[in-house]
């Protein structure tokens, strides 16, 4: 059998990184490491090779056509090496890996992941939060993404639609669309330059409000930010359904006027498109949809008790 090549795998693990990053400080950082050490073990893969990996600036690197290559190699190598590894260890722990929003998680997730646990006792759930779109290569079974779909090459379903409506804590105590030009308005910053997400300016449009400024009140970073302020009381939010749910329910937040505006983003459930994925995974992709027409059972009592 010919010998293997005696590769630095340490150090092409951390070239991966730095390639996948276009950034060496990030590498340094997913792999607990200094940005010196992510140069020290570049360094020393190039000098192993004998080619030129990245172009470097003072603030920026790039990939040569070499690491391009080698780059576009090595994330196959390795998901297939953690993919290999997961089946291992998931057979013994039946852990599920789930990537989603943070503001989906906390307001939607996290509530009610009890009553999946009860269900499936013996299937640990792990959420990972963040807004980079998830590695399947790397571990994550299941991603639940807040967009306008077209996930090319996974396989995803439509898990709920995500119309938008003012929310604000009862106290605020609104009964009439005018009473919103004495009103602070909360914004959400990830609304804006994602065409047909509403923002304040659409649905006072669409309400036939007028001489509301609909730029006026504070910008949070996310809609549970903007959600959190709107339950403490200090304005009203444009929530999505959702969102919203859980706050409604148990009376921190009133929506309250019957007017809301579809949105072209809605939640969907993504995955590998496996042929047939396992077991845990299809239990979790039942348990969403049960809960999702849960959702939609509520809004439309909602909706025809008024």
């Amino acid at each position: 059998m010919k010998p293997r090549h005696p590769a630095p795998l340490n150090a092409l693990r951390t070239f991966e990184a730095a390639a996948r990053n276009l950034s060496f400080n990030v590498a340094a950082q997913q792999l607990f490491v200094t940005p010196a050490a992510v140069s020290h073990q570049v360094k020393h893969l190039e000098t192993y090779l004998g080619v030129t990996l990245f172009h470097r600036s003072n603030r920026s690197v790039e990939l040569t056509v070499e690491g391009k290559a080698l780059a576009a190699a090595l994330g196959d190598i390795f998901g297939q090496l953690d993919q290999a590894l997961h089946r291992v260890t998931s057979h013994a722990s039946a852990d599920l890996r789930v990537s989603t929003l943070e503001s989906f998680a906390a307001k939607w997730l996290a509530p009610r992941l009890h009553r999946f646990h009860r269900a499936f006792p013996d299937i640990r759930v792990r959420i990972e939060t963040g807004n980079a779109p998830a590695d399947f290569a790397r571990g994550v079974d299941v991603a639940i993404r807040y967009g306008p779909g077209g996930y090319a090459g996974l396989h995803a379903e439509r898990l709920m639609e995500a119309p938008a409506f003012p929310v604000c804590a009862p106290s605020l105590a609104l009964s009439r669309l005018e009473d919103l030009r004495q009103q602070t308005l909360l914004h959400d910053e990830s609304a804006l330059g994602r065409p047909g997400v509403p923002q304040w300016a659409d649905w006072l449009e669409a309400a036939g409000v007028e001489g509301v400024d609909a730029s006026r009140g504070p910008v949070f970073a996310s809609i549970y930010l903007a959600q959190e302020a709107a339950i403490a009381g200090h304005g009203v939010a444009l929530g999505i359904a959702p969102l919203v749910k859980e706050d409604v329910l148990h009376g921190r937040l009133l929506p309250p006027f019957d007017h809301s505006v579809p949105n072209a983003y809605a939640f969907w459930i993504v995955r590998r498109d496996d042929a047939r994925p396992r077991a845990e995974i299809t239990a979790f992709y039942g348990w969403l949809q049960q809960e999702a027409g849960d959702d939609a059972a509520f809004w439309e009592a909602r909706r025809t008790d008024r």
